[in-house]
């Protein structure tokens, strides 16, 4: 099999960014580091299907360079409804927050960390990462990975 696909469902959030912070113990001052947990949910949504769908298709641990195509669904706004359903002028892209990149590092990290899929991440040589606002309430991501040069 060369390609496996995916859909999560679920609010996509971005790779949180690690804090750091000091703490004075006896006469020195150190430094802690912590994860914010802003993004736990959407973390386990992914885990969760990305161990379903590699036993389902019986995707092969590979090695090998690989190409990964997401496409992200955000929930839309209040403001881009009107009496009478979404409004034309509603847009299609995302372009605010969350970032693209953090989203995709999110996803990228929850299938390394499977174990099921790829060895690591930097095996990735193609990346296609797309945003858009939800056609209706469902958000998520849609996510095609293929053996590169297939």
């Amino acid at each position: 099999m060369s390609t496996l696909a995916f859909t999560i469902t679920g609010e996509p959030k971005g790779q949180p960014r690690p804090r750091a912070f000091a703490r004075k113990m006896g006469a020195v001052h150190v430094a802690r580091f912590y994860d914010s947990d802003v993004a736990d949910e959407w973390k386990r949504a992914v885990q969760i299907v990305v161990l379903d769908a590699s036993i389902v298709h019986k995707w092969p641990l590979t090695l090998g360079p690989v190409a990964i195509s997401m496409c992200f669904s955000l929930p839309r706004p209040k403001s881009h409804f009107g009496a009478k359903g979404l409004k034309p002028s509603a847009p299609v892209h995302h372009s605010g927050k969350p970032d693209a990149d953090n989203l995709a590092k999110l996803v990228m990290d929850q299938i390394t960390k499977s174990g099921r899929v790829w060895r690591d991440d930097s095996q990735v040589v193609s990346l296609r990462v797309e945003k858009l606002w939800a056609s209706g309430n469902e958000s998520g991501c849609s996510v095609l990975i293929a053996l590169a040069g297939i």
